[in-house]
């Protein structure tokens, strides 16, 4: 089914409109110079109905991106807030991804986005598993990107940024070709930065190693990770990591709003430890849908119910 084409609702600039009205004109801003940024967020079911994971912290990106590429937001964090929860409820879903998106209008067209005027749009629909369920529970397989990752001072890399995935598709299309799972991005150093919309972590001899995140972005389920990891003992350590690490890690495995805890088993046709999602990666996956099912009662603070 096609994405404009679906019974539903979605909340712009403060209003709520059927789904097939949600439109825009051809020459907005956004779409032909790609200045905007975005949030991807998780409603999942629970026990006590639909609950969107880490609501707030999202919320905060998404201002901090705006904030980083100079767009004046016409609306306050609680509206934002109250309307990605109430996507969820006017779209009867009882889980699901919710996209909140930050565009500049047709107001005007030239680079200088100056006097074009910021839109905020929330839209909510079913999704599953990101790269499909099977990639949760047998892992998948990764090529490292003949596209490096921007460099800081080219791409502002805090910024959830609409222009960064261009980098993303070019990699994860080329990745696909290849009969790969997905891509995996160099820094513009030659380390280890991310994937196309997820961040990377190795686990080695019992600890697990993370890249700093300079070029890539401060992904939510990263923090979700490294607080999980932290109480179940584990040490993590953010370093730079060469290639060749990762065909020699005893696990790899992505993170991501979309892809969740996504087990990585192969790298550049290189079997990655035994071929299978190791115990550590099974762990924390554990720990994670616990969390986001409301399964965890000393984490219940990062639901908020819809």
């Amino acid at each position: 089914m096609s994405m404009e084409d679906r019974d539903g609702w979605i909340w712009m600039d403060g209003q709520w409109l059927p789904w097939r009205d949600a439109k825009v004109h051809a020459l907005t801003h956004t779409l032909h110079y790609g200045l905007g940024c975005f949030e991807g967020i998780r409603a999942y079911p629970t026990a006590h109905g639909p609950a969107v994971f880490r609501l707030d912290d999202h919320i905060e990106r998404l201002f901090d991106s705006a904030h980083i590429l100079g767009l004046a937001m016409p609306c306050t964090p609680a509206e934002v807030r109250a309307a990605c929860l109430e996507a969820v409820r006017r779209n009867g879903l009882d889980g699901g991804y919710i996209r909140p998106l930050v565009f500049l209008g047709a107001e005007k067209v030239g680079v200088d986005p100056a006097g074009a005027a910021t839109h905020v749009m929330v839209a909510a629909w079913q999704w599953g598993a990101y790269l499909g369920a099977q990639a949760l529970e047998r892992g998948i397989r990764v090529k490292v990107a003949s596209f490096a990752r921007h460099h800081v001072n080219v791409q502002m890399c805090r910024a959830k940024s609409v222009s960064t995935y261009t980098n993303s598709i070019l990699a994860c299309r080329e990745a696909r070709a290849e009969g790969y799972d997905e891509a995996l991005l160099l820094d513009t150093d030659g380390f280890v930065a991310e994937g196309p919309g997820e961040n990377v972590f190795v686990v080695k001899r019992g600890v697990i190693y993370e890249p700093e995140i300079t070029s890539a972005l401060d992904g939510i389920t990263r923090r979700t990770l490294q607080t999980l990891a932290s109480e179940a003992g584990y040490e993590i350590r953010a370093r730079r990591i060469t290639r060749d690490e990762l065909y020699i890690a005893d696990e790899v495995f992505f993170t991501g709003t979309a892809a969740e805890i996504t087990p990585v088993v192969e790298v550049d046709r290189r079997r990655v430890g035994s071929g299978r999602p190791g115990p550590v990666t099974q762990a924390l996956q554990r720990r994670f849908f616990a969390c986001v099912r409301g399964e965890d009662p000393a984490h219940a603070d990062w639901l908020a119910p819809a």
